[in-house]
């Protein structure tokens, strides 16, 4: 019995001083190697920081991926405005085109005759021709320069120079002839090309082209006005037109 008292006593000593030579150790170890177990300590400080820094980067990637979003979206918005500005534009000329004045049948038509060997003015007002009506004033006055170039005889007869457009809106139109006496002067009848020609008296100057068939005239008048038929007066030369024109 005395001697496992003994053997127990002496592992309980033993076990004691295991324990204390290890600690020992321990804290020896600690004193002379003081960084070994600091760095461990900022090893696990670094790699929490590292966690935390890993969400606030991709917090940062999500904000700068954002802002060419918005740039995108601000210049789609600055297009937008400009094709409503371009189409706005357009709407405002459309506006403006359809509202150009065109001659009505309610437009007012004065007239100026000038007597330019008299010079005297006789102004009137008529109903507007019907061949104006619908027109713009570039469209007017073209119609103007067409009949200036090929007038009716009744105007060649008083004498017809020129004509020209004086005022133009939606309400009123002014238009102003001139003519100018001739001196009485003979003509001849003559053919080209089948057709009858008027020349005037030096027989080289041509008056005017006439749209008579020389095929189309009594016999005996072909024969006159192959030899070159003297008409004396423009009277007696317009009547000669209006008789055989078709």
């Amino acid at each position: 019995m005395k001697l496992v008292k003994r053997i127990s006593l002496f592992m309980t000593l033993s076990v004691i001083m295991l324990g204390l030579g290890g600690w020992g150790a321990l804290k020896a170890e600690e004193f002379f190697y003081p960084h070994r177990y600091s760095h461990g300590t900022q090893q696990a400080a670094a790699e929490e920081t590292d966690g935390l820094r890993q969400p606030l980067s991709e917090l940062t990637d999500m904000i700068s991926r954002s802002v060419p979003f918005s740039e995108d979206v601000q210049t789609d918005h600055t297009a937008k405005e400009q094709v409503i500005d371009t189409e706005a534009e357009d709407q405002v000329i459309e506006a403006a085109a359809a509202q150009e004045p065109v001659v009505t049948a309610d437009t007012r038509y004065l007239l100026e005759m000038v007597d330019l060997s008299k010079g005297t003015v006789t102004e009137s007002e008529d109903t507007i021709p019907v061949m104006y009506i619908g027109l713009n004033r570039e469209e007017l006055l073209e119609a103007l320069a067409a009949y200036e170039d090929n007038p009716p005889l009744t105007e060649l007869e008083q004498g017809f120079e020129t004509i020209e457009l004086t005022a133009f809106s939606k309400d009123r139109v002014a238009v102003c002839k001139y003519y100018k006496e001739k001196e009485p002067q003979g003509f001849y009848l003559m053919v080209a090309d089948h057709f009858i020609v008027v020349y005037e008296e030096d027989k080289s100057t041509l008056y005017m082209n006439t749209d008579i068939l020389l095929e189309r005239l009594p016999d005996s008048l072909q024969g006159e006005i192959m030899a070159g038929k003297f008409v004396a007066s423009e009277e007696e030369l317009y009547l000669f037109l209006e008789s055989y024109s078709s």
